[in-house]
């Protein structure tokens, strides 16, 4: 009687088979990560973090073909002004003026810094064989983030937290913030351990 309730079983749960026709074609799509970096260590703890955690789903220089998951790194410096006002007197304030060697200088310096973050990057990428490619913005950084987020269709934004106390966070900003707050796609906030931070 089991043999008979095991066969009966067998045969209530075998299914037709169906003419086959043609399986659907699965549209594999490139996903974009983008990671926020700046000279802090929280931004570049962020950037390991993501090589540890996500270099699985990253496509490596290895097996990178025209598709592929790729990680893209952005930097953004602050935007030079020429000139600065200093309050003179009562009621009063003195604009001075940047002599063009010292703008020269100054775009100089923010170019060899980013040369040498973005350097660091690629280090870092090419040890676990992450396609990564740079990206070098400038202006406000909480804007041009958010911007280059939306532009370039990013799948997941990743910045670090740097940690700011209330009163600075109230008058610095924090752009971890104002991505979470108004990036166009998921952001992950990575928060370093206290060691880093302090």
């Amino acid at each position: 009687m089991a043999e008979d309730q095991a066969t009966a079983t067998l045969k209530t749960s075998t299914v037709e088979k169906q003419p086959e026709t043609e399986q659907p074609r699965v549209m594999t799509t490139t996903k974009r990560m983008m990671v926020a970096i700046d000279e802090s260590d929280s931004s570049f703890y962020a950037l390991q973090w993501v090589i540890d955690h996500f270099s699985s789903l990253l496509m490596t220089t290895e097996a990178a073909g025209a598709e592929g998951d790729l990680l893209t790194v952005v930097h953004v410096q602050s935007p030079f002004y020429h000139f600065a006002a200093f309050p003179a007197g009562p009621g009063g304030a003195t604009a001075v003026y940047a002599s063009t060697a010292m703008i020269e200088s100054v775009k100089k310096a923010q170019q060899e810094t980013s040369a040498a973050l973005l350097s660091r990057v690629l280090q870092m990428c090419r040890a676990k064989q992450i396609r990564a490619e740079t990206l070098v913005l400038e202006g406000d950084a909480k804007d041009m983030i958010c911007q280059a987020v939306e532009q370039m269709h990013v799948d997941l934004l990743v910045v670090g937290s740097r940690g700011l106390g209330k009163i600075k966070r109230a008058f610095l900003g924090s752009v971890s913030d104002y991505c979470a707050h108004h990036a166009k796609c998921p952001i992950l906030i990575v928060r370093p351990p206290k060691e880093i931070t302090s």
